[in-house]
């Protein structure tokens, strides 16, 4: 299968301050990455049409365009490049609508390097494209389908639009449907990271889920207190 790896991966990083865009730009060429730099959201969106990257890294507070106007732009293109949006706001809202704007990741500032770079490592993986002649049907859990290869997910007769983070966190519960699984996995699965107990990156991301699937119907993602989270719809 084929796979991007640092040295074919292309970053856009996109923030107003020059100091982060060029310790970012140094830190990711020192790892393989080819890195462009922009300072605010317009010259990002004019980057990104010119001459497409493989992975954006968005500061949310930028002047004019800022990181989330970027990244409604793209999703209302129908561009799905990967997107970690990076914020000085830690509050869950203020997450949520990174994550509504159609980011894929976010990560508060100040941040660890080797943190980023994990993040960005599963982005990639996340993104290259599956292996090719392998046939695989949609998989159902009660009224829940999830077709992996076209990346598109239904409750019901109602189709649900998703990130790509989301995608993958909701293929792997629905993948081992009725099995718990502990956060760890979950984060070594998904973000091939642990970022420890003290994180709240996944609960975020079930809470976007669950608001997403359920609109009001049956609970489908359960929560197995001090151990992880799992799918079995009730009933």
């Amino acid at each position: 299968m084929w796979a991007m790896d640092a040295t074919t991966a292309t970053v856009l990083v996109a923030d107003d301050d020059r100091a982060i865009r060029e310790s970012l730009e140094r830190a990711l060429q020192l790892e393989g990455y080819a890195v462009r730099t922009v300072a605010d959201g317009v010259q990002a969106l004019a980057s990104v049409h010119s001459d497409p990257a493989d992975l954006l890294i968005l500061d949310v507070m930028m002047p004019g365009v800022d990181g989330l106007g970027v990244a409604r732009v793209l999703r209302a293109e129908n561009d799905r490049t990967p997107i970690l949006m990076l914020t000085a706001r830690v509050e869950t809202p203020d997450r949520v609508a990174g994550l509504d704007a159609g980011a894929d990741d976010y990560l508060a500032k100040p941040f660890e390097l080797d943190e980023l770079l994990a993040r960005l490592r599963a982005l990639l993986r996340r993104a290259a494209p599956g292996p090719e002649g392998v046939e695989e049907g949609p998989l159902r859990v009660g009224e829940l389908s999830l077709d992996p290869r076209a990346r598109r997910v239904w409750r019901g007769e109602r189709e649900v639009e998703l990130s790509k983070t989301e995608f993958d966190l909701l293929e792997l519960l629905v993948r081992n449907a009725g099995i718990v699984l502990d956060h760890a996995t979950i984060y070594d699965r998904i973000w091939g990271y642990d970022f420890g107990p003290d994180s709240k990156n996944l609960a975020v991301y079930i809470s976007y889920l669950r608001r997403k699937l359920e609109d009001g119907g049956q609970p489908l993602i359960q929560t197995v207190r001090g151990v992880g989270y799992t799918l079995r719809p009730q009933g």
